[in-house]
């Protein structure tokens, strides 16, 4: 009997369970604080408590053997974290407020792509919206930027679950859905079951899905299924990428390595799909160049990486943008001539865009997360968690109204994170 409790305390199931415990009381917390923009500081700091107790689980359920009773564990603790958070508000961020209104603009037989939220025409929407939510509507003075298929589900999903909870469930769901995939994948493979707890219980992840509603699960869910199942269904698998691609533009850099895997011929079937999904938005097209180009001129340096160094240097945020763009693509270019594994070059490509663009915000860095269960990287799984210290922006936001990102929090962001690189980097190379 006795030896039998030692055995299971040093088993894998013992240390899912005492991850889930640990894990689940950090968001427990966090459902209890309720807007946790008014209590930012202590977000942050259980958010980065729950980000050590994430790398000590990881590294617990790395170095123990494997059991069918771990996998369902770290599954369960998925869905438990997840329904902890959904019940609340989303307050860290003001997109899903966005998200709504484009849904209630189409609704009413507008275009959101032609009119702004403070258009004077759309006054009366605003008492069907709340006007305390209207104003937290981010960019209310440019029409939207969201991609047709994302906007196609803002539109089904404010006929369906109009309030601001209620809206997340596409995104969570597609969150899940990721998992879900994951987990098939770690069944099939035989992989270690770590690789999928480095998703499904990724604080980052499940802040910004579960508790902020952000649309980018539905994005990575598309992609992450195109990446598994690219070699035995092509056609699908295209289709796949340019449904991620109609929901959020990051998964356009692999297009070039798409067309060269699965050859020429799926591109009719892929502009097919991207002509169904923007035909509606079509009265829109001549106007969309121009609210690209102002947003991308109003819209800079947001948490920024490398792009906030290369413009401090340069003195130009134009040779920042063009170092940013210059680089990406020419990995994009370089990964479709080699033909490279689509996965790894996902991984590349989507590491390069996070630290070159002017915008990084904290639910960008999700992208990485289910690549990081292929490829697990500490510096980069560090860098998800260390995101969460973006949101010390809240606190002069909300006293003050100044949008300013601390210059020392963002070195503790960023300088962990390349000097573990680089450490690695070295290692590697005395190694060989």
């Amino acid at each position: 009997m006795l030896k039998g409790l030692r055995a299971f305390a040093r088993s894998q199931a013992a240390a899912a369970l005492a991850g889930i415990a640990a894990l689940e009381a950090i968001f427990e917390t966090m459902r209890r604080l309720g807007n946790l923009k008014l209590y930012v500081i202590e977000t942050i700091a259980l958010a980065l408590g729950a980000g050590i107790i994430y790398f000590v689980a990881l590294y617990a359920l790395e170095h123990s053997a494997g059991s069918k009773t771990a996998f369902w564990l770290i599954l369960a603790g998925a869905l438990l974290f997840r329904l902890t958070l959904a019940p609340l508000e989303p307050t860290l961020s003001d997109d899903i407020h966005r998200y709504r209104w484009d849904g209630l603009v189409q609704q009413a037989g507008w275009n959101p792509y032609t009119v702004r939220p403070d258009d004077p025409r759309l006054t009366p929407l605003r008492d069907a919206f709340d006007s305390r939510h209207w104003r937290a509507i981010p960019g209310r003075d440019i029409p939207s930027v969201y991609p047709p298929l994302a906007q196609l589900t803002y539109r089904a999903a404010w006929r369906a679950l109009p309030g601001p909870v209620g809206f997340k469930l596409p995104f969570l769901l597609a969150d899940l859905l990721v998992v879900a995939m994951l987990a098939g994948w770690i069944h099939y493979t035989g992989e270690e079951n770590f690789h999928l707890a480095i998703y499904a219980w990724n604080p980052l992840v499940i802040v910004e899905f579960a508790a902020s509603g952000h649309n980018d699960a539905l994005a990575l869910a598309f992609v992450v299924g195109a990446l598994l199942i690219i070699r035995r269904y092509r056609m699908v698998s295209t289709l796949l990428l340019t449904a991620a691609v109609l929901v959020k533009a990051f998964p356009a850099m692999l297009v070039p390595l798409w067309l060269r895997k699965t050859g020429w011929r799926n591109v009719f079937w892929a502009l097919a799909l991207a002509a169904a999904c923007a035909w509606a938005y079509r009265s829109a097209w001549p106007q969309i160049p121009d609210t690209f180009r102002y947003y991308e001129s109003h819209w800079q340096n947001n948490h920024a990486s490398l792009y906030t160094a290369i413009a401090w240097f340069s003195g130009s945020t134009a040779i920042a943008a063009g170092v940013g763009v210059g680089v990406v693509s020419g990995l994009a270019l370089w990964a479709a001539a080699r033909q490279m594994d689509t996965m790894r070059a996902a991984y590349l490509l989507f590491g390069a865009i996070l630290i070159f663009t002017p915008n990084g915000y904290s639910w960008y860095f999700t992208w990485m997360v289910p690549l990081l269960c292929f490829f697990p990287n500490p510096a980069w799984l560090l860098l998800t968690v260390l995101q969460l210290l973006s949101y010390n922006v809240l606190i002069g936001y909300q006293t003050t109204g100044s949008w300013h990102f601390d210059p020392l929090l963002q070195w503790l962001t960023y300088g962990p994170f390349y000097l573990w690189l680089l450490w690695r980097a070295l290692r590697t190379e005395r190694s060989a």
